[in-house]
């Protein structure tokens, strides 16, 4: 046997490292588990469109985004499609898709199994993470911290499904709060990410979950299609085709290149921690809300919203905007007065929805985000265009 050939078998036990900074086909496929996942939240919320059943369903997209980011990190350190790592990720998949399938019961009967399934993907998670800090003295401290957050996150579910009532919903929340807290308890010196591929990876999700409330429109439309149901599906259609526009024509450029030109190490690691796993959360979750008022809406489009299918459709997509607000504040400490502005006008006109037909509050909602986007875009002019060939420019160089 040759030398050469008797190295490759330990070669499929370690991780490769990562030296591209393009998004993989792999993970690409990793992503799609996650159309799934977000569906099922909005069901778990249509299917209990209460106070509760918002909270509930924000639990859950909360603890499945947090699975997500980590596998955003890992990939952005090691090769997903080298060695052993491709068949983990393939277990994760396999693990997230019963998570998935668990959601609308992950409070009920289905407990059990989706915190055990989500553990599985968690576990999966840290071991390939210690592969790949074998020779990374500083990556392997922080992965043995983040491994302590994870059990205790997900102990926490396990124990949660034996519960009920609040005691069930304190623990999940305790759970995700430990979850989203452990970087920050055990610092961020030691991790390591690609810029470019680490915002491609978060510009990719944020489209999936797009996808998700394009996907409610249809869902929503069980009866026949009528004059109304496709008047309310084009509208649906501008307000996501809006929610696009305000995140990708400048906005995920300039965050991209900011993200970039950050020192690398710990403010490098924190601009990542900080504006895209966790403030790319309350703009999912934006979106996942939108997705449950699109349903509501197309379900019955001359009768009023209730108060929650009105607080999702008006509500999510101000905390979307209030996403973005922060998101450009971490950034360059400056408030975007425009978006923090129409947030608190959608917010104040949900009195109004509740009192008029569903489509004529949704027609509101796309007529005021087409607007916030002629505003902005006739307020930054040549700017917008300067930034906008300069940053693609330097897209085609790379």
């Amino acid at each position: 046997m040759s030398t050469e050939a008797a190295r490759r078998p330990a070669r499929r036990l370690t991780a490769v490292l990562r030296d591209a900074e393009t998004v993989s086909p792999l993970e690409l496929f990793f992503d799609l588990v996650f159309v799934l996942a977000f569906t099922q939240c909005t069901a778990l919320m249509a299917a209990e469109p209460t106070w509760e059943g918002l909270a509930k369903g924000l639990l859950v997209l909360g603890v499945l985004w947090w699975s997500w980011v980590g596998y955003a990190w890992l990939t952005s350190v090691v090769d997903p499609e080298e060695g052993a790592v491709r068949l983990v990720i393939f277990g994760a998949m396999a693990a997230l898709l019963v998570v998935g399938l668990a959601v609308p019961g992950a409070f009920e009967e289905s407990a059990l199994i989706f915190a055990c399934a989500y553990a599985v993907v968690r576990i999966m998670h840290i071991a390939l993470f210690m592969l790949a800090s074998r020779e990374d003295s500083s990556l392997r401290s922080s992965v043995i911290g983040l491994g302590i957050s994870t059990a205790i996150a997900s102990g926490l579910l396990v124990g949660a499904s034996f519960a009920d009532g609040a005691v069930q919903g304190g623990l999940w929340a305790l759970a995700l709060a430990l979850d989203i807290a452990g970087p920050y308890f055990f610092g961020a010196e030691g991790w390591k990410i690609a810029p470019h591929h680490f915002s491609e990876r978060h510009g990719l999700i944020m489209i999936i979950a797009l996808g998700e409330s394009i996907v409610a429109v249809g869902v929503g439309a069980e009866a026949q299609v009528d004059a109304g149901i496709v008047v309310a599906a084009v509208l649906g259609t501008a307000v996501a085709a809006a929610m696009w526009w305000l995140y990708f024509d400048v906005v995920a450029l300039v965050a991209a290149r900011r993200l970039s030109e950050a020192t690398v190490g710990r403010e490098q690691n924190e601009m990542a921690r900080d504006s895209y796993s966790i403030l790319h959360l309350p703009m999912v979750a934006g979106i996942v809300l939108l997705a449950l008022g699109l349903k509501k809406t197309i379900g019955h489009v001359e009768d009023p919203l209730k108060l929650v299918p009105a607080t999702a459709l008006l509500g999510g997509t101000a905390m979307y905007l209030l996403a973005h607000v922060a998101f450009r504040y971490r950034h360059i400490r400056t408030l975007n007065t425009r978006r923090l502005a129409w947030s608190v006008l959608l917010v104040a006109f949900i009195p109004v929805a509740i009192e008029i037909a569903a489509l004529a509050t949704l027609a509101v909602l796309a007529a005021a985000l087409v607007v916030l986007i002629v505003v902005e875009t006739r307020a930054y002019g040549e700017a917008r265009a300067r930034t906008r060939n300069e940053l693609r420019h330097e897209g085609a160089q790379s």
